[in-house]
């Protein structure tokens, strides 16, 4: 009987028969047979979702929490200026490249970030009167006070009303000059399905109608783009991007071209599907696998780390298998880059689940946090589960909260499971220790360490490099178009971008995204081959 359809009844009964309920009458959900189920299904195997479950629900997808500073009550946010603008505590221009100012969000006090621990007048949650920028008799710029206090739009004039009119589109691919510049747009482009969604992008499978090769577009859509820090991450991520088309085991890029509406990263694509969709199958590795993904990881990271960039969301979700079952990691936008030896951040950032003792604690943070993740993620491959699994911690409101999976990532001490061997154990309690100074890839000989563990003393790390070394799994494809190692409510979406809407559009800063085109021009040459 249905749920719906017993209470109808029930409440029948109830009008014509009254008579006393107890609260132990209720059916708890806990209180069910193991026979009983929540999907109106049965799997297709063990392990496999029943039909209408949506396996999303169970990926975690990485936040960047906003960075506020606090100093004599106000409230400073890190900011960059499109307009000239003064700091209120040395009065000397603010300008350069990147977030250089910091804005108080309650008074809109405008400072350098250098200057903004000094600033000694608290903050009265009114706008301050800003310095403006007049002009002498020669012409030039002088510093002087309003006289009162006036709004925020007086502050900063909004956009005109009639936005500029649109640089008209590039010219297609095909349609260029022999010896010209290649730019690309979505005309040279078959969109041919969804592959996958995030928070601020959806993924697609495509094809470049002039070589009729197969790559994933990125399409992000420029009013969710709000703020400096969002216009950041996108910038990073192209630069990594571009960094790491020179590795095997890092997605490379194609090309980047914008609309007015969205901005479209073209990438390699990579068939095999992600390990979070493996897992969810397979639901462990064997040490052999395990061993061999978390040292081609190990690679890949050593790789961005020698140039500078901290990747920070290491999860099963972002290690991708090519079609002869190689890694290659992927998603670049919570990168930090310009990283040099000795340098530290501090942005609050990451997966829950795979985020460092040391970004929990607030403190500063260098490269060791990707060594932790992969402590986490090599956990995940061979135990089948989290180390800080808080799932049977459900029935418990107060235990099942993201700040009680901080407090067991902090406190908890991790348990390997005695299934494993001693060698797989070392190692990782070595990327698991809570002390980045100990921790396994940290120390004086940092990579070296990882590299001369016995838990990879089998692996020829050279050969590995090279991808000489035969996988130990390959994914069951059926030609370049396969699509059995996506998730289905991905690839069972329409393929179609909603229409662009005109008043959002003309609410966009386009200059923010000037210089975003770019072609790689090795892949540029290669297709000049074809």
């Amino acid at each position: 009987m249905k749920m719906s359809t017993f209470w109808s009844e029930f409440l029948n009964a109830a009008a014509n028969h009254p008579f006393p309920s107890m609260p132990i009458d209720l059916l708890s959900p806990f209180d069910l047979q193991t026979n009983e189920e929540f999907f109106p299904n049965v799997p297709a195997a063990p392990g496999m979702p029943c039909a209408g479950e949506d396996r999303s629900i169970y990926r975690r997808g990485a936040r960047r929490w906003r960075k506020l500073y606090r100093v004599n009550g106000h409230i400073f946010q890190a900011k960059r200026f499109n307009r000239r603008a003064f700091c209120a505590f040395c009065q000397d221009r603010i300008w350069g490249l990147g977030r250089q100012g910091f804005k108080c969000i309650q008074c809109k006090l405008l400072v350098h970030k250098k200057c903004h621990k000094l600033v000694q007048k608290p903050c009265s949650n009114e706008h301050v009167d800003p310095i403006e920028v007049k002009d002498d008799a020669n012409g030039e710029s002088t510093l002087g006070r309003a006289s009162s206090v006036r709004s925020r739009a007086e502050i900063e004039p909004p956009l005109p009303e009639t936005p500029p009119a649109p640089a008209p589109a590039p010219p297609r691919a095909d349609e260029l000059e022999p010896g010209s510049q290649r730019q690309y747009s979505l005309d040279d482009f078959e969109l041919i399905r969804v592959i996958g969604r995030g928070s601020y992008a959806k993924v697609l499978m495509v094809e470049l109608k002039r070589t009729k090769r197969v790559y994933a577009m990125k399409v992000i859509k420029k009013a969710l783009v709000t703020d400096d820090e969002d216009i950041d991450w996108v910038q990073t991520e192209k630069h990594v991007f571009e960094t790491a088309s020179n590795h095997p085991f890092l997605v490379g890029l194609h090309s980047c071209f914008q609309t007015p509406s969205r901005l479209f990263f073209v990438i390699e694509f990579v068939r095999g599907g992600d390990l979070m969709f493996h897992m969810q199958r397979q639901r462990r590795l064997p040490e052999e696998h395990a061993r061999f993904y978390a040292a081609e990881i190990s690679l890949a990271l050593h790789f961005l780390h020698e140039r500078g960039v901290i990747y920070r969301d290491l999860k099963l979700d972002n290690v991708l298998l090519d079609h002869e079952g190689h890694i290659k990691l992927t998603d670049y936008g919570m990168c930090k880059e310009g990283v040099r030896p000795g340098d530290t951040t501090s942005t609050f950032c990451g997966t829950p689940n795979y985020i460092a003792p040391e970004i929990l604690r607030g403190e500063e943070y260098g490269f060791s946090v990707d060594w932790w993740a992969l402590g986490v993620l090599t956990y995940e491959m061979l135990a089948g589960r989290s180390p800080f699994d808080i799932a049977q911690a459900a029935d418990n409101p107060d235990q099942n909260t993201e700040d009680y999976l901080f407090q067991v990532i902090l406190e908890k001490t991790i348990r390997i499971p005695r299934s494993l061997s001693v060698k797989a154990a070392s190692v990782l309690k070595g990327f698991l220790n809570k002390n980045p100074v100990e921790r396994l890839g940290c120390g004086e000989n940092g990579f070296l360490d990882i590299v001369s563990h016995p838990f990879f003393k089998s692996i020829e790390w050279e050969m590995l490099e090279q991808k000489q070394v035969v996988p130990p799994f390959k994914p069951r494809l059926e030609g370049e178009r396969d699509l059995a190692n996506f998730p289905p409510e991905f690839t069972d979406e329409p393929v179609h971008l909603t229409p662009d809407n005109d008043t959002v559009i003309a609410d966009i800063d386009q200059s923010e995204f000037e210089g975003f085109e770019y072609v790689n021009p090795l892949l540029m040459s290669l297709e000049d081959c074809v």
